[in-house]
């Protein structure tokens, strides 16, 4: 017969003051690149979207 599976809960992380505040500098640091990728993205879609369905043109723009 299989055993059932055991639960654990956790109740305390002891994290040093210093490596959580490196932990979220690094965090922040790898948002910088990310937000610029995904607003690159974004932008691509908004303007595939301006293309199809021909809103947004402002005179200079037109393809």
């Amino acid at each position: 017969m299989a055993e059932q599976p055991s639960r654990t809960v956790l109740t305390d992380i002891d994290i040093p003051f210093g490596s959580l505040v490196l932990f979220f500098v690094k965090a922040s640091l790898a948002v910088i690149p990310a937000a610029v990728i995904v607003s690159f993205i974004l932008v691509f879609i908004g303007w595939i979207f301006g293309v199809i369905f021909g809103f947004g043109h402002t005179g200079w723009m037109m393809l």
